[in-house]
């Protein structure tokens, strides 16, 4: 096992940044890995910078785990772990199962944070080295999925019910956006959609914001959504008690 367990760690991959203490990609503390490269292009994105996926700067899993371990101690105390996110994680699945497979021999709990935009079936390693998906739904109705991130949601949503069937644990990440998500006809559409998969155990419910507007300005890139502000509190509060009336755990702000 040892063996193996050095193979692995020779394997290379892109990220684009790490966070040494997240309190919002899973439980407890977390050791964050930002990897590089993502295939859609979501108009809210807080990171155009990780799209690229010759961008960023390669490294082994070994170069990464070695920087996982001296928080460890934190991440124990707190009942956090390590969470892999992007740009989008699941387009370097080997990279991500070889450092799940380290994390989870030496007892670090995982996460993995996706769209969801992939087939199950070429990401099974990963999966099986992830105790918790945080799965983003972009949005439930595939024509405003298709104008937020420019690609169908059916893939999406099939990848949800795939877990779901095999009784993965999943949170649910949502963004509630003004001329988009905050209508009632699609908070009450999600809301049936989520119900239906049992080992979906909470909705995080993440008001839009404009923090990451400035990177695309750097990108030179045309941030389309600069007119409108996030939502108010009674936005929040109506989306909130329309998924609650589904029997759905809803956390955020």
């Amino acid at each position: 096992m040892k063996a193996d367990l050095e193979k692995l760690k020779q394997l290379k991959g892109r990220i684009h940044s790490y966070e040494t203490c997240g309190t919002v990609d899973g439980p407890g503390l977390r050791f964050v890995v930002f990897l590089q490269g993502c295939l859609l292009r979501c108009k809210y994105c807080h990171n155009p910078d990780s799209w690229d996926f010759n961008g960023g700067r390669e490294v082994t899993v070994g170069e990464v785990f070695e920087e996982i371990v001296k928080y460890q101690s934190y991440m124990k105390f707190s009942g956090g772990g390590v969470t892999v996110t992007g740009g989008e994680p699941l387009f370097q699945p080997a990279f991500v199962e070889a450092l799940f497979t380290c994390c989870r021999d030496a007892g670090i709990h995982t996460v993995l944070d996706t769209n969801g935009y992939a087939n199950i079936e070429s990401v099974q390693g990963v999966i099986d080295n992830t105790d918790l998906v945080l799965v983003d739904i972009k949005g439930i109705d595939p024509d405003m999925h298709l104008e937020l991130t420019q690609v169908s949601n059916r893939k999406v949503l099939n990848f949800i019910s795939a877990l779901s069937t095999a009784g993965r644990p999943m949170w649910i990440r949502h963004v509630l956006l003004e001329s988009y998500t905050d209508n009632d006809s699609s908070l009450h559409a999600l809301g049936q959609f989520v119900s239906k998969h049992k080992s979906i155990e909470r909705l995080d419910l993440l008001p839009f914001h404009k923090m990451g507007e400035y990177k695309w300005e750097n990108l030179e890139l045309e941030y389309s959504l600069g007119y409108i502000e996030p939502p108010l509190e009674e936005r929040i509060d109506n989306a909130r008690n329309i998924l609650r009336s589904y029997g759905i755990c809803v956390k955020g702000s």
